[in-house]
Parts: structure tokens; C-alpha cells; sequence
């Protein structure tokens, strides 16, 4: 489909995409409406809360969202203790059935998540029966162990990652089977490794990364408080998207599945990084449920218009393209010398933070003029770790080559 006379369309694992842009499994993906409400926006698809059969406990407990801020940013990372869908297979069907019906462009795709093979081979098979175009498997929540250790996730082990991907191929017959990873692995290529001998067509990278989102220090409860107990959630949101372009790019190097991208991306620039470093489609989460589901025009706007400057002729143009200039340390360049310098000293306010951070954490290389306030940066000191450049809140820094 064309946004603003470009077009955006995509296609993954056989599947054509209006857009690069679907909702990831999580709540804004969990009820009927507004799942129809994200597809009338524009999203080009989603991707179903997971489900399971029939009977599965769903122990839900509220609160269940917590969250991480900085500065006058609250919500940089969120926390979330839930788990999967409080709704099983046999609503699902009928969801999928009806979705096809009243929107057949709409790509959907349904996330599954099975205790044994029997579960998870059914679970394919009535969605296939349904008219899924995707299944999307949970190898990233502790609810599906296998029973491989109490509370760990099924990707976590590289044997089973093998063989419920096997077994979930065995039973897909027509439709696509991406398997959904967690970062919290010791060797992220040999999980992907493992997910591509078991014969699955494509790659979720990645998931939330486990975590404690912090104490309150006056009665010492972790969050999310559920009276006086909490546990570990799972973090999302902008602070985890350099964990997941890592991962994705390591997938995309060392493994070469396709590759959705999920885990961080808020802006149309968080997608391009993501399509840059290998992902064909990026998942959205936690930005729809900070800003709602019209961000959607941000993003086929701020894309078309993006590709239109670069000369981008399709989103595939994209894909891939930064994956060259990643490389191990020793393969970096070492000529020449970077140093810091002023790009645009009239946006500086004299705050003092790049003095004061070269002064106790660079190399000295900052100095106040006492007559004006400015920074003033000595070239022969400074050995250009972009430290200053990090810190300045209005840009005023930059680094070149002497």
C-alpha cells in the first residue's frame, strides 16, 4: 500500500504487509475491539494475545503494570506481570474467523503457547482450520517450560527450542510458524540456531527482559505492589531497544531467518533501526499503550516521507542495510583522532554538565572561560569518548576528526 506516494508494502514469511507496523502480542492485542480498532487505524496487523487449550490456568493477578522514569520522562520502561491470554483457543477461533471476514488485507496472527506436544499441535491445527495467516509461539514465557526447569521459558533451552519447534512444523501444514525468543539467554544465535533446525520460516526477536522494577523504600515492597508481595516483571518499553537491536542483529548475521522485531520501538527512527539491523516487520507494544493506536500515522508518515528523501524505493531497501558496519572491536578503524568540538555553540546555556562530566569521568579536557561561562575544550587532552556529547541537553556538542 502507498503512504504519501511510497509505498510501504512489505512481504514476511510469504505474507503481504500494508505496512511494516503490527501490534505485538499484549494487551492492546487481547480484546476483539480494539484489535478492530487498531486495524481501522491502519496497522497492518497483529499479532494475538497467546493462548492455549481449553482448562489452562490463567492466574491473573492487578496491579500488574509498573514502571521505570527519568528526569521528566515517567515512562522510559514498563513493567508487567502479566501472563497469557485469559482466553483459550475456542474464542480465538472465532475471533480469527471473524477478523478474516471483515478485513482480509489485515494480516492476523495468532500467538499460541502449549505444556506438551498434543497441546501444541492442536493448538496449530484448529488455528489453520480457523484461517490464521501467522502462528506466533510463546517460547518466552515460564508458563511454557516444557518442564525443562520451575520457571524458566522454553527458549532458554536449546534442546526443547528444537523440538516444539519441530513439532509445531510437523503439524502447520499451510501456514507460517515464527517462534518468539527471550533475550535472557547466555548465547542468543545458538537459541536462533536451534529455532531454524526445527525447521520454523521466521524469528521473533525479542521479548521483555526479566527483571525487578524497583522497592519502595518506605515499606521495602517491590513493584507492582499486590498488597504486601510482588515478583519479577517483564520490562519493556524505550530502555530495552539496544537489547533487542543487538539481538536482532546477531540473529540476522550469524543465523539468517527472517526476523520480526519487537522490543522498544516507539518511533518510526526506532523502526528503521530495527529493519536496518535485519527485522522485516516491527511489533509495537508498549508505545500503543502509552500513546494509543493513532501512532500509526506517525509511523507510515514519518517512514514514507524518510524513504522518499533517501530515495528508498521499497521498505526491503532498508532491510539488512546497517548489518555490514557492525563488527567485532578489533575490526575497528583506528586513524585519526576524534575530539569534541562546538557544532552549534548558540544552543549552549552554560549548564556546566560537559565540564563536569569530562572533569570526574573523561579526561579533563573541559575548562569554564571564566569571562563568558562557555565550555572551552583543550584538543590535545581530549581523546574524543564522546562523553560530553552524551550528557549535553540541547545538542550543542559534536565530535570530528582532526
Amino acid at each position: 500500500m502507498k503512504y504519501n506516494g511510497i509505498e510501504l508494502g512489505v512481504n514476511f514469511v510469504g505474507r503481504e504487509f500494508e505496512n511494516p507496523f503490527i501490534l505485538a502480542a499484549a494487551p492492546p492485542s487481547d480484546e476483539l475491539g480494539m484489535v478492530e480498532s487498531a486495524f481501522e487505524h491502519g496497522w497492518a496487523g497483529a499479532v494475538l494475545k497467546t493462548t492455549s487449550v481449553e482448562g489452562t490456568p490463567v492466574p491473573l493477578v492487578y496491579p500488574m503494570m509498573s514502571y521505570n522514569s527519568y528526569s521528566n520522562e515517567k515512562l522510559i520502561g514498563m513493567g508487567n506481570i502479566d501472563l497469557i491470554s485469559q482466553y483459550h483457543i475456542d474464542e480465538l477461533e472465532k475471533r480469527v474467523k471473524y477478523l478474516k471476514k471483515k478485513y482480509p488485507k489485515k494480516i492476523v496472527i495468532v500467538s499460541i503457547m502449549g505444556s506438551k506436544k498434543e497441546e501444541w499441535q492442536l493448538l496449530v491445527k484448529r488455528l489453520e482450520d480457523a484461517g490464521v495467516d501467522i502462528i506466533e509461539c510463546s517460547f518466552s514465557c515460564p508458563q511454557g517450560s516444557m518442564g525443562e526447569a520451575p520457571g524458566a521459558m522454553l527458549s532458554q533451552s536449546i534442546d526443547a527450542t528444537e523440538k516444539v519447534t519441530s513439532w509445531v512444523k510437523e503439524a502447520a501444514t499451510n501456514v507460517p510458524v515464527v517462534i518468539k525468543i527471550t533475550p535472557q539467554v547466555t548465547d542468543i544465535v545458538a537459541v536462533a540456531r536451534a529455532v531454524k533446525n526445527g525447521g520454523a520460516d521466521a524469528i521473533c526477536a525479542s521479548n521483555t527482559v526479566p527483571s525487578l522494577m524497583g522497592i519502595d523504600v518506605d515499606d521495602f515492597v517491590p513493584y507492582p505492589k499486590v498488597h504486601d508481595k510482588s515478583t519479577f516483571s517483564g520490562y519493556s518499553g524505550p530502555a530495552i531497544k539496544p537489547i533487542t537491536l543487538r539481538t536482532i542483529s546477531l540473529i540476522a548475521k550469524e543465523v539468517g531467518l527472517p526476523i520480526t522485531g519487537t522490543g522498544g520501538p516507539t518511533t518510526w527512527e526506532d523502526a528503521v533501526q530495527f529493519m536496518a539491523v535485519g527485522a522485516y516487520t516491527v511489533q509495537f507494544a508498549t508505545a500503543v499503550m502509552h500513546y494509543g493506536f493513532d501512532i500509526i500515522d506517525d509511523l507510515t508518515d514519518g517512514l514514507s516521507f524518510y524513504m522518499e528523501e533517501k530515495g528508498f524505493q521499497s521498505v526491503s531497501d532498508i532491510i539488512g542495510k546497517s548489518l555490514d558496519k557492525i563488527v567485532e572491536h578489533e575490526q575497528l578503524p583506528r586513524k585519526g583522532k576524534p575530539v569534541a568540538f562546538f557544532s552549534n555553540k548558540d544552543f549552549c546555556v552554560k549548564c556546566r554538565e560537559c565540564f563536569v562530566a569530562c572533569r570526574d569521568g573523561g579526561h579533563e579536557a573541559i575548562e569554564i572561560e571564566p569571562d563568558t561561562g562557555y565550555p572551552l575544550i583543550n584538543e590535545d587532552k581530549c581523546l574524543g569518548c564522546r562523553l560530553c556529547v552524551s550528557v549535553c541537553p540541547t545538542n550543542a556538542l559534536s565530535i570530528k576528526w582532526l
